[in-house]
């Protein structure tokens, strides 16, 4: 068999990979035009902290994403790859002024190792009055290293990489059994799906190697410790398709932050980012069978629309994908 992989961004690549695990003599090609530090994944701060409002076909899938995902990340953060994938453990705080329900996520209360209320003294790490708070214990993963390494993975495995961009799902160069559809925000045309949408990202990674713990405060206010960098930010702006840096983003998120932790005024910018996160309400992984004029038919399942949990949930919306193309294979998907 032949499966094709539309996208390498980190939803590609967890997919590609899930298919070679599943299928051990098919053959795997990723098709895309961009790599690494072209997607919006490399952007991530890539911590394992779902939004509660993320949501799948149904409550019972979406919790099963969540699961199988932080098992996939926690398994790499145990294995001696760790390093080389860009996964390790990290703790943090949610704190929040407004309502206790800000801190609190029903995905991972349960899921991760530690997740419990902040103490009083807690409260008081961070400046800001906070009121409310919660302490957990999660995985976090670097896409600037864990892309790489997963496609190397992917290669070794004896998967084809092929680079071309696909405007029309029949421009695909072969005859797939089925292909995946991982594409983002690609998806929208592609697609033509109205209900994807561009939540505009911004964020500054900054030299701050004495921070050790993730902060999250009011009004998408983050800052997050990674292997090399801090990640600050950030901003959720809907329906925006600016690529372009902004200097009162950057203003606001310096503000907001430098307000939490003060000691980061002395922090050196490293890099200030942009990506476009590809939001959808509901998160489609779902099958679908489509000819063209001509009548050559071709299996697809997609995979796309994991906003700006993209890195949180990919591990698990890939063994669904996978689980969805065996179907369609067998005869049993709800076309």
């Amino acid at each position: 068999m032949h499966f094709g992989v539309l996208g390498s961004g980190i939803i590609g690549l967890t997919s590609a990979l899930e298919l070679q695990k599943e299928f051990p003599t098919a053959q795997v090609s990723i098709i895309a035009d961009r790599f690494n530090e072209d997607t919006v994944s490399y952007v991530a701060a890539g911590i394992f902290r779902p939004g509660t409002s993320f949501m799948g076909p149904t409550k019972g899938i979406t919790q099963q994403w969540m699961t199988d995902a932080f098992n996939y990340w926690d398994e790499i953060r145990r294995s001696k790859e760790s390093a080389l994938a860009g996964v390790c453990q990290l703790s943090g705080y949610i704190y929040s002024r407004t309502t206790p329900s800000v801190v609190r996520n029903h995905f991972i209360e349960q899921l991760l190792p530690v997740y419990r209320r902040a103490t009083e003294e807690e409260l008081k790490l961070c400046e800001g009055g906070w009121k409310y708070g919660s302490f957990f214990t999660t995985c976090l993963t670097e896409s600037r290293l864990f892309l790489p390494y997963a496609t190397e993975k992917f290669l070794k495995n004896g998967g084809q990489v092929v680079r071309q961009h696909v405007s029309n799902f029949f421009d695909v160069p072969k005859d797939f059994d089925v292909l995946l559809n991982c594409t983002g925000m690609g998806a929208k045309e592609l697609c033509n799906d109205q209900q994807l949408v561009p939540l505009r990202g911004q964020v500054l990674k900054v030299r701050a190697p004495w921070i050790k713990t993730a902060f999250y405060g009011d009004l998408d206010t983050y800052i997050l410790p990674g292997f090399e960098t801090v990640t600050i930010g950030g901003c959720r702006q809907y329906d925006s398709y600016n690529t372009e840096w902004c200097k009162y983003d950057s203003m606001s998120i310096k503000e907001r932050c430098y307000n939490m932790l003060p000691s980061l005024k002395k922090a050196e910018i490293v890099r200030e980012c942009v990506g476009l996160r590809p939001h959808r309400a509901v998160v489609r992984v779902e099958p679908e069978l489509i000819t063209n004029p001509s009548g050559r038919r071709l299996k697809i399942v997609h995979n796309y629309g994991h906003g700006g949990y993209g890195v949180t949930t990919a591990p698990g919306t890939a063994k669904y994908a996978v689980k969805v193309v065996r179907d369609m294979l067998a005869g049993n998907s709800k076309l």
